[in-house]
């Protein structure tokens, strides 16, 4: 398939978000997929179709500050630094911006997002890969120990700030079930949830389980191939924990419904279930290469809730797939859904509204 015929049309204003939207005033696009056919409720809503026995698997991994800004000692010049991944501790790959004329031995010298902490941090670049990222070794202590007064949050360009994000940004680009540290990126189909919400979402019957995929860079890379089977998509680390494992085992034999939260729970469940024999969840850790677009025929995941993607992206593709399993004619599916959105107003994006496939 062509990467073009992912593209559709969106207006800049359904885009930015300031302030940050609360969590309970999303709306919520419900797709019947069989049927072809749409609703247009609020997120709370969500409740009403879910049903006992249902699973609902989440990415509960914890967005890091992983925006730093530094200074080159030598020549004073700013730099603004994204952390990446961690190939080691203190040692990460980032992005670098301006990065031209940053050099390995270049030695950064990182500028509090606290003032009055009292602390110092610099870090020396050692190279540059082929993708553009540069390995950054952090001098001292563990980085991640002193992310909370250096860092900021690693907000997408397109929700406008001015300078740097604002106080509630902290809490609201993070779930209320974030636990291990690691994304630079939230997974933001969750990021609609309540604690009390999930609390009647258990009343009503339905197991709630975690998997941890930390969010990199690449699951937003631009797919820049002209065919959608030549991209190669970036390599992110998970977990599978043996409770979610057993819970979604259990309930594929007994013919319950899995219903999973963000595109990047997806690709947990099913790598997982790609290695694992016969197509059973096997516990672990893991890293995922797992690319979904159509024809892409799902083992594990019986409904899907997500946010509204970017055109010609990675994520949009695994909803096309998704809303037709082992087809093509899911792209049009979801296309005339998203212009339907369009239409009405819905916001898109990390801040946005959301999707409910069913």
């Amino acid at each position: 398939m062509r990467t073009a015929d992912f593209h559709y049309p969106l207006p800049p204003e359904l885009i930015a978000q300031r302030p940050a939207p609360r969590r309970d005033a999303a709306r919520l696009l419900v797709l019947h997929r069989r049927a072809g056919r749409l609703e247009h409720r609020r997120f709370p809503d969500l409740l009403e179709y879910l049903r006992a026995g249902d699973v609902l698997v989440l990415n509960d991994s914890r967005v890091i500050p992983a925006r730093l800004r530094a200074r080159k000692p030598a020549s004073g010049g700013a730099v603004e630094v994204l952390l990446c991944e961690e190939a080691a501790p203190n040692d990460w790959w980032v992005m670098l911006r301006p990065g031209k004329r940053v050099r390995a031995g270049t030695r950064l010298e990182f500028c509090p997002a606290r003032p009055g902490t009292g602390q110092r941090l610099a870090a020396t670049v050692r190279a540059k890969n082929a993708e553009g990222l540069y390995r950054l070794v952090f001098e001292g202590g563990d980085v991640r120990a002193v992310l909370e007064d250096f860092g900021e949050v690693p907000l997408p360009p397109y929700i406008e700030r001015a300078g740097v994000p604002l106080p509630e940004d902290r809490e609201r680009y993070q779930t209320v079930y974030a636990r291990p540290p690691g994304s630079v990126a939230a997974p933001t189909a969750g990021l609609h949830f309540t604690a009390e919400l999930l609390e009647a979402i258990r009343a009503r019957g339905v197991a709630v389980h975690f998997v941890t995929l930390h969010v990199g860079l690449g699951t937003f890379a631009p797919v820049k191939a002209a065919r959608v089977e030549d991209h190669v998509m970036h390599e992110e680390a998970y977990e599978l924990p043996e409770s979610t494992a057993a819970a979604v085992n259990a309930a594929r034999a007994a013919g319950r419904r899995v219903v999973a939260v963000g595109t990047t729970s997806v690709r947990v469940l099913e790598s997982a279930a790609a290695a694992g024999p016969g197509g059973r969840l096997t516990p672990g850790r893991g890293r995922t290469r797992l690319f979904i677009y159509p024809p892409y025929r799902f083992r594990v995941v019986d409904a899907l809730l997500t946010n509204f993607h970017l055109p010609e992206s990675t994520l949009l593709m695994l909803v096309c797939a998704f809303a037709a399993p082992g087809e093509t004619a899911g792209r049009e599916l979801v296309l005339r859904a998203y212009a339907e959105a369009v239409r009405e107003r819905y916001r898109f994006f990390s801040y946005g509204d959301a999707m409910l496939l069913l």
